[in-house]
């Protein structure tokens, strides 16, 4: 969505990418940009901070306020002397900005740069920060259509859902917070050829690795990931080395203290040909992982 009365720069906008790629709605008043703007909301919005009725600058503060749209991309428009002043960007909720008159080259690459962050931003899990699913599935994709072999890890922790009952949520993401720290450390400690480290959400996470590093890579993680652990106890509970929480049917159980589980699937091959066996046969492989003892992780011996 376009709100401008500045035809150059509908001119320039509508020149970046083909309609069938890029289509711009323009307005010119911020009474019918608000209406649409709640009918349909866009993908994204640029606003000329010229505007007869009201600045461009106080029209995005408005649509920022309402919380539906925090995560929608703004780009304001702004003349070339509007930088001498010195603006409060940290008054204006602006996402990016654009100086006019606007060049084709940079007003392209300043939209797909913004539109590309405001994608990372809300697939983003929320309380690690970590790439989430959407990125996820694209790199395994990626992977895959360039007959990449390698290693997917699914990191999960057991016994998770008694500590959060016990301890509360805020604890709980205090667990969540140092297991991603402790996988994204471990893998980036180990200087890859490449590697994705991303949050399912709760206590799932994936890696990606070579597969020759994946056995290491499991190692590292949880001889990283048990010493740490216990900590988040209370002295009492950490001694007896278990809690006692209610269980799924609502009965007092005791449960020993967390672990992690990693199933790890191996793209020999070629033989995964979408994230959605990927995930089957993880899925499979955590079930076995569950039944053991302590942190454990079990690698998918298939080659077919």
């Amino acid at each position: 969505m376009l709100l401008t009365r500045d035809n150059s720069v509908v001119e320039v906008l509508s020149g970046i990418a083909p309609p069938e790629r890029m289509a711009w709605e323009q307005h010119t008043s911020t009474i019918s940009a608000m209406e649409h703007l709640f009918a349909d909301p866009p993908d994204i919005l640029v606003v000329d901070d010229t505007l007869e009725e009201d600045t461009g600058a106080r029209f995005v503060n408005i649509i920022k306020s309402e919380n539906v749209y925090r995560k929608l991309p703004v780009v304001l428009c702004l003349e070339r002397n509007a930088l001498q002043g010195g603006l409060l960007w940290n008054k204006i909720e602006a996402d990016d900005f654009l100086l006019k008159p606007l060049d084709p080259q940079v007003t392209a690459s300043r939209i797909a740069i913004t539109l590309n962050r405001s994608m990372r931003s809300m697939d983003a899990n929320p309380l690690s920060n970590l790439p989430g699913n959407t990125s996820i599935i694209q790199n395994i994709q990626d992977l895959v259509s360039r007959g990449r072999e390698f290693a997917l890890l699914y990191c999960d922790l057991d016994y998770f859902k008694s500590y959060n009952d016990k301890y509360g949520f805020i604890r709980g993401d205090e667990v969540l917070m140092m297991t991603s720290r402790v996988i994204v450390n471990t893998v980036r400690s180990m200087g890859l050829e490449y590697s994705f480290v991303g949050h399912v959400g709760g206590d799932d996470f994936v890696c990606i690795v070579p597969m020759v590093r994946a056995e290491e890579t499991c190692r590292r993680i949880i001889a990283n990931f048990d010493p740490i652990l216990p900590n988040f106890y209370d002295i009492e509970d950490r001694e007896q080395g278990c809690i006692v929480s209610a269980n799924r049917q609502g009965e007092m159980q005791r449960f020993p203290l967390m672990t992690m589980s990693i199933a790890v699937v191996m793209n020999h091959g070629g033989k995964i040909k979408h994230y959605g066996a990927a995930a089957y046969v993880a899925s499979q492989l955590k079930k076995i992982a569950k039944e053991k003892d302590g942190s454990v992780y079990v690698i998918d011996q298939r080659s077919t």
